[in-house]
């Protein structure tokens, strides 16, 4: 399942999908992001489960359009710490 952790509004889509199908909770992306924004936690998506995966803080997903743009450049959206992390593909950025 994808599960999208941000908003929508006016000026676009601002979301970071993450696959739990791919995520395995191993935590890599959670200290190269600058930003804070990941956690691991339980896997709410699969309630069946018994695993962790990375997800937005609740305090950040509304603003992630703000905390995630130091590390969003311009033409490669492949160089982003936390997709850069990820060795499962499990990260994605919806701008």
């Amino acid at each position: 399942m994808i599960a999208n952790f941000g908003y929508k509004d006016g000026s676009g889509d601002y979301f970071i999908s993450i696959d739990t199908d791919k995520c395995n909770g191993c935590g890599d992306c959670v200290p190269v992001c600058p930003a804070g924004v990941l956690e691991i936690r339980d896997n709410d998506f699969d309630p069946m489960a018994d695993d962790k995966m990375a997800a937005v803080k609740e305090s950040e997903r509304k603003k992630i359009k703000y905390s995630c743009s130091p590390c969003k450049p311009e033409a490669n959206m492949k160089n982003i710490p936390c997709i850069m992390a990820c060795k499962l593909d499990a990260i994605v950025h919806s701008w």
